[in-house]
C-alpha cells in the first residue's frame, strides 16, 4: 500500500515522484521550516480553486523565505466542509496540486502554505476566537458567487436568511461566515485589537464592494456603532482571480497513487494559466505578493469585467448548448468548430463592445487565448461543472452584457441564445431524451419555470430575481424566443449553425 502524504514522508515521496515522472515534468516540495509558520490568514471556502490559485502563490512566497506571517488557517462552515477538515488534518495539511499544461507536461508540487483548519459548526466560539486573534490580519473569501446572501436584483443583504436570523439572535453562536466574522471584528474592537483586511476572490464584479455591503449591513443590524468602525478601518479590495479549475475525482487520486506513488486524499488538478489581480487596500500589511507576479493596481474593476464577461460567460455560452448536444467533456465540446465560434462570435460581438480599457492587455488575442485554454485535453474539465449553479451565474456575468448593450443600442441576438440555452437545458432532457441533473440551489424553480414554455415561451424569463425586467424588452424576447424554439426544432449544433450564419 502506497504510504500517505504527510511532513514526515516529504523527502521519500520526492524521490520516488520524481523517478516516476515522465521527462519534461517536474516535481516539488515545500523546502521551507513549515513548523515555525504563522497563520495570518483565514480562508473561508478551502476548496480546490484556492488550493490551486491563492493558496499556491503563497506557498511560492514562502518557497522564497517571505510571508512566513501569512500562512494559512482555513475554516469551513458547511457541513461537507467537515471532510475536507478531515481531509488535510490526516496529512499534516499537506496537498498535491498538479499544474497540466496544452503539450501535455506537467508541473507538480506539493503545497505547504496551508497549516491548520477549523470546522467552525464544531466549537462556533473557538472559531470566532481563531478570527480574533492578534495573527490574523486577512480574511479571504472564496464562497461561490452565491454565499453572499443577496438578491439578485435589488442587490440586498437578505436578513430574512434562516441562519443569518439565527445569528442576528444568537451573536455568540453564528453560524454564517457573517456571523463569525462579524462576531471576531466586534471582539477585536472591543479588545483593542487592529482590524484584519477582508478580501473577497470570487467571481462576482466588484467583489470587494459586494463583501463590505454585506459584512456591514449584517453589523448594521446587530449594532450600527459596529458596522460604523467597519465602515471605517476594515478594508475591502476588489481582486480578480483566474485559473480554471475542475472538481477533483477519483482518478485524479488514482493518479497520485499509481503514477506518483503515493496516497493523498484530496489532490488538485488545473490548468497552467494562472492570474490573480487585486487592489493595494490593506489595512494591517500583506504578503509582497508583486514577488510572484500578483498584479496590484489601483483599479481591478476592468480586469474583473474582461474576465467575467469574456471567460465566464463565456463558459455558459458553451456548456448548456455542449451539454444538450450529448458532450461531457469541455475541450471535446470547443473543439467542434460550431462551438468555438460561437463562443468568439459572442465575445467579439456582444463581450468586447461593453468592455473597459484594459492596459497591457490586447483583447481580442485575449479571446483566442481563452479557445486555446478550454481545449487543454488534459485538465479534464467537464460541462456539467461549467452548467452547475446557474442561477448565481448567469444574472452576475452574463446579464450586465445584455443590459449594457440593450442600453447602448449593441447587439444581444447570441446572448439571448446563452440564456435561451439555459431555459432548454433546464427542462431536463437532452436532445437523446436523457436525463439532465439540474444541479442548483433553485432547481425546483428553474424547472417550473422551464416545464411552462409550452404554453408560455417567456415562462423562464419572468423570474424577475434572475432576469428583473428582460420578459420586458421586445428587441432581447424576438432574440430569445427565436433561439429557444430552433432548439426545440433542431437542437443545440443546428441551432449555433444558425445563428452563425446570421
Amino acid at each position: 500500500m502506497a504510504q500517505r502524504l504527510t511532513q514526515a514522508a516529504l523527502g521519500e515521496i520526492a524521490e520516488s515522484a520524481r523517478a516516476r515522472l515522465p521527462e519534461g515534468s517536474s516535481f516539488s516540495v515545500p523546502g521551507y521550516e513549515r513548523s515555525g509558520l504563522t497563520p495570518g490568514i483565514v480562508h473561508f471556502g478551502v476548496g480546490g480553486f484556492h488550493r490551486a490559485h491563492q493558496a499556491r502563490y503563497l506557498d511560492e512566497l514562502l518557497s522564497e523565505g517571505e510571508a512566513r506571517d501569512f500562512a494559512i488557517c482555513g475554516m469551513g462552515v458547511l457541513p461537507g466542509d467537515e471532510r475536507m477538515r478531515d481531509a488535510l488534518a490526516a496529512q499534516d495539511h499537506l496537498y498535491t496540486l498538479i499544474a497540466r499544461f496544452p503539450d501535455g507536461h506537467e508541473d507538480i508540487r506539493v503545497i505547504g502554505s496551508i497549516v491548520d483548519y477549523v470546522w467552525a459548526p464544531e466549537d462556533p466560539e473557538a472559531a470566532v476566537e481563531r478570527l480574533a486573534g492578534e495573527s490574523v490580519r486577512i480574511v479571504s473569501l472564496t464562497v461561490t458567487e452565491g454565499g453572499y446572501n443577496v438578491n439578485q436584483v435589488t442587490h440586498e443583504y437578505d436578513l430574512t436568511n434562516d441562519d443569518v436570523a439565527a445569528d442576528l439572535k444568537d451573536p455568540e453562536h453564528p453560524r454564517t461566515v457573517f456571523g463569525l466574522v462579524v462576531q471576531a471584528l466586534r471582539l477585536r474592537r472591543e479588545r483593542g485589537i487592529a482590524p484584519f483586511t477582508i478580501r473577497s476572490c470570487d467571481n462576482i464584479q466588484a467583489n470587494g464592494e459586494i463583501a463590505r455591503g454585506v459584512f456591514t449591513a449584517h453589523a448594521r443590524a446587530l449594532d450600527p456603532e459596529l458596522a460604523e468602525w467597519i465602515g471605517e478601518h476594515v478594508s475591502f479590495p476588489n481582486s480578480m482571480v483566474d485559473r480554471i479549475t475542475p472538481a477533483t475525482t477519483d482518478e485524479d487520486r488514482a493518479y497520485v497513487r499509481e503514477t506518483l506513488g503515493y496516497e493523498d486524499a484530496w489532490p488538485v488538478v488545473t490548468e497552467d494559466f494562472i492570474q490573480w489581480v487585486m487592489e493595494d487596500e490593506f489595512v494591517d500589511g500583506r504578503p509582497p505578493y508583486e514577488d510572484v507576479g500578483v498584479q496590484l493596481v489601483d483599479d481591478v474593476g476592468p480586469y474583473e469585467k474582461l474576465k467575467l464577461r469574456m471567460l465566464n460567460s463565456s463558459h455558459q455560452g458553451l456548456c448548456y448548448f455542449a451539454h444538450l448536444a450529448g458532450y461531457h467533456r469541455v475541450d471535446e465540446a470547443v473543439s467542434d468548430e460550431r462551438i468555438a465560434d460561437f463562443l468568439l462570435a459572442y465575445m467579439r460581438r456582444e463581450a468586447m463592445p461593453t468592455l473597459d480599457p484594459v492596459e497591457g492587455i490586447d483583447v481580442d488575442e485575449y479571446a483566442e487565448t481563452l479557445i486555446r485554454r478550454f481545449t487543454n485535453q488534459y485538465v479534464k474539465d467537464t460541462v456539467p461543472r461549467l452548467c452547475a449553479e446557474s442561477s448565481d451565474r448567469i444574472p452576475k456575468w452574463l446579464v450586465p452584457v445584455i443590459r449594457d448593450n440593450l442600453r447602448e443600442g449593441g447587439e444581444v441576438r447570441l446572448s439571448a441564445a446563452i440564456v435561451a440555452s439555459w431555459a432548454r437545458y433546464a427542462e431536463g432532457t437532452d436532445e437523446r431524451g436523457e436525463p439532465i441533473e439540474v444541479v442548483d440551489h433553485l432547481e425546483e424553480r428553474v424547472r417550473a419555470a422551464a416545464a411552462r414554455q409550452g404554453e408560455d415561451e417567456l415562462a423562464f424569463l419572468r423570474d424577475e430575481d434572475l432576469f428583473g425586467d428582460l420578459a420586458e424588452q421586445p428587441r432581447f424576447t424576438e432574440a430569445y424566443v427565436e433561439a429557444l424554439r430552433s432548439l426545440h426544432e433542431v437542437g443545440s449544433l443546428k441551432t449555433l449553425e444558425r445563428l452563425l450564419a446570421a
